[in-house]
């Protein structure tokens, strides 16, 4: 209603239409009624002066039935020979109308637009641009094999014939549309007037548009998403394999190594007690150092699955325990540290751990801080500093133990984040959402 209340003004050339269509109507008319009642009347020997009844309610319905078709039919063949060949501005709103709440798929009313736009203008070419995160981006160009670089910003109007209409609706800028005039042929007041009528009717449109592209994008990030858990899950489950064998080729090769040598010599003692005893005594007072060695064996086995003090006393006390042997100094902290899930407190532990190794070897620091706080919502958040020499993150591909530590952090639905520069140390950060603590 918009466009149409700024068209309202019409030029001679919609006069001219207008009047030419009104007489094109009043002439079939006359002929339908010459041709039926006259003609027909003649062929039934009645005279013209007196037609029959019969006859002219056939004229009549004949032209009721196929008034509309005709003058939809005058009205296209006048529009384009008034206007050399191109549709009247009121027909390319009609047009856009039909086309905007039309059956058209989402996607293809962009391209619909700007055809609508160059036509009705007669541009050189059109385009319709999309606003999306402030920043203006190409949905379609009118011809189809219009350059793409014609407008390297659409709001420059300082191109000779170049024009654009912002499209806001509510305020909002959602997109623009931009025609290049040809040459030496400006537009005319009345087709001014039918850009920005046009402008105001695509807010729809572009919203539709923009709302479509943004749920693609959507989409489109969370596939990648998904992937990445994915990968992420089978980096998980291989590493997992890994700490196996390693396990069990630490349990043959360490534990059970000095547990076979223990049963042998017992064994062996068993024998000398019954022959030899003074020979079996210095025997079972060396298997009781072989005895604590095996244990010792088995504790630092289970220490490295999963740190006893970690289960009984917490986050905390299971790093400064770590920190002790680190070669750097570690000023830890806490701030409202409770319990958490197991996994949730593995997690965290082993991110901390790894970050703490990482920076004693290579960050050549003077001191480590790591800081952990506990939030009323439940969730978790872990920082591991140093004020060494850094690296730029961008330079250097992610290695094995970076890697392990954004895995076990998806594996809880927790982010971690990497900062440092050279010569300003670096910063790991790592975030677990909140939910139930443990106890």
């Amino acid at each position: 209603m918009d466009g149409v209340m700024s068209l309202r003004r019409r030029s001679r050339r919609e006069w001219l239409a207008t009047a030419l269509v009104g007489a094109g109507l009043l002439a079939f008319v006359t002929l339908v009624y010459a041709v039926v009642v006259l003609a027909g009347g003649a062929l039934l020997g009645r005279p013209t002066s007196s037609p029959a009844v019969a006859l002219s309610v056939l004229a009549t319905a004949v032209v009721a039935l196929t008034f509309d078709r005709v003058s939809s039919w005058l009205s296209g063949l006048v529009s384009r020979a008034v206007h050399g060949g191109r549709p009247s501005p009121y027909d390319v709103l009609g047009q856009f109308s039909g086309t905007a709440a039309g059956g058209y798929a989402a996607e293809e009313l962009p391209s619909r637009m700007a055809r609508v736009l160059a036509v009705g203008t007669g541009a050189q070419w059109s385009q319709v641009w999309l606003v999306l995160d402030g920043k203006p981006r190409l949905a379609a160009p009118w011809p189809p094999d219009a350059p793409l670089d014609a407008v390297l910003d659409p709001t420059d109007t300082s191109v000779r014939g170049r024009r654009s209409q912002p499209v806001l609706h509510d305020g909002e800028l959602l997109g623009l549309l931009v025609v290049q005039e040809r040459d030496q042929v400006p537009l005319t007041s009345v087709e001014e007037r039918l850009f920005a009528g046009l402008a105001v009717q695509s807010r729809l449109v572009l919203r539709g548009a923009r709302l479509r592209v943004e749920l693609e994008q959507r989409a489109a990030e969370l596939s990648t998403r998904a992937e990445e858990l994915r990968a992420s899950r089978q980096r998980l489950v291989d590493a997992q394999d890994n700490e196996r064998r390693a396990l069990e080729r630490d349990v043959h090769d360490g534990a059970q190594q000095h547990l076979v040598a223990l049963a042998v010599n017992l064994r062996l003692a068993e024998t000398l007690a019954a022959r030899s005893p003074e020979r079996a005594v210095p025997l079972l007072e060396a298997q009781e150092a072989a005895a604590a060695h095996a244990v010792e064996t088995v504790l630092q086995l289970s220490q490295g699955i999963y740190p006893p003090l970690l289960a009984d006393g917490g986050l905390e006390p299971a790093l400064r325990a770590a920190s002790i042997n680190s070669a750097t100094p570690v000023d830890l902290t806490a701030d409202g540290l409770g319990r958490y899930p197991p996994g949730v407190e593995a997690a965290a532990y082993f991110c901390c751990l790894e970050a703490l190794q990482n920076a004693a070897k290579h960050a050549r620091a003077s001191t480590i801080r790591i800081e952990l706080r506990g939030a009323p919502d439940g969730s978790l958040t872990f920082r591991v500093s140093d004020d060494g020499c850094g690296f730029d993150p961008d330079g250097i591909p992610a290695g094995s133990g970076l890697t392990n530590m954004r895995d076990r952090l998806d594996a809880v639905d927790g982010v971690l984040t990497l900062s440092s520069s050279s010569g300003s140390g670096t910063l790991i950060e790592g975030r677990i959402p909140g939910g139930e603590r443990s106890r």
